[in-house]
């Protein structure tokens, strides 16, 4: 460590006369609260939103469903042995 007369201390250390004219300043804990009442904040207006927002996505959700439910059906029917034998007239014969 260093001795004798020194302009700059030992790890900031300055050793020069008290400073003045410095605040701190610190936050309330309560005010760092910022998720309290997130959840049932959520569980009113959330629903709220939702609904307000439902004609925008139901409908393209439900009409995806009914097509992939169509196309399901329709794949699994001609890919039997009843939708061979029905179409097998109309596309070898020619």
């Amino acid at each position: 460590m260093p001795s004798g007369r020194k302009w700059i201390g030992w790890w900031g250390a300055m050793g020069g006369p008290a400073q003045k004219g410095i605040t701190q300043y610190s936050i309330s804990p309560y005010q760092t609260a910022n998720m309290r009442g997130a959840v049932q904040t959520y569980l009113f207006y959330g629903y709220k939103r939702i609904m307000q927002q439902a004609p925008y996505f139901a409908a393209p959700v439900a009409a995806g469903y009914f097509i992939y439910t169509w196309g399901k059906k329709t794949a699994a029917y001609n890919n039997s042995k009843a939708g061979h034998l029905a179409h097998a007239g109309a596309s070898h014969d020619e």
